[in-house]
């Protein structure tokens, strides 16, 4: 029997195929202590929190629905502070609370990538 996670009792159809969760979301939280740039320094781990505990309390959270967890450096630093949702690899960049229900009620919940918030292409470290 093949018992992938997306297989499983606890993970229902709305997952992709092959995927355990519906929507990942990680949020950069890295810290350069050389004065580069960097996520952290743009209030990113307090976002990550809200955005996480948002998702508890939407019910959003869970197998088959929505992760939300931790990164280390994700190499877009000039755009920081930044997410992205897996599996449709969309990078957001954030300011306060709203950006992050907008991305929560847009993207999270139905599905529509939050144009205004868009990382471009272009931003790198």
């Amino acid at each position: 029997m093949n018992d992938t996670p997306a297989q499983t009792a606890d993970a229902p159809d709305t997952a992709a195929p092959g995927s355990y969760f519906q929507h990942h979301v990680f949020f950069c939280l890295n810290k350069r202590e050389n004065g580069e740039a960097c996520c952290a320094d743009h209030n990113a781990d307090a976002m990550f929190a809200y955005c996480k505990e948002q998702a508890k309390q939407q019910g959003l959270a869970g197998p088959g629905k929505v992760r939300i967890n931790k990164a280390g450096c994700l190499d877009r630093c000039s755009a920081g502070p930044v997410a992205v949702v897996y599996p449709e690899a969309v990078w957001y960049t954030y300011v306060d609370q709203a950006d992050i229900d907008e991305i929560i009620e847009s993207h999270l919940k139905n599905g529509k990538v939050v144009q205004r918030l868009l990382v471009p292409p272009e931003a790198g470290r």
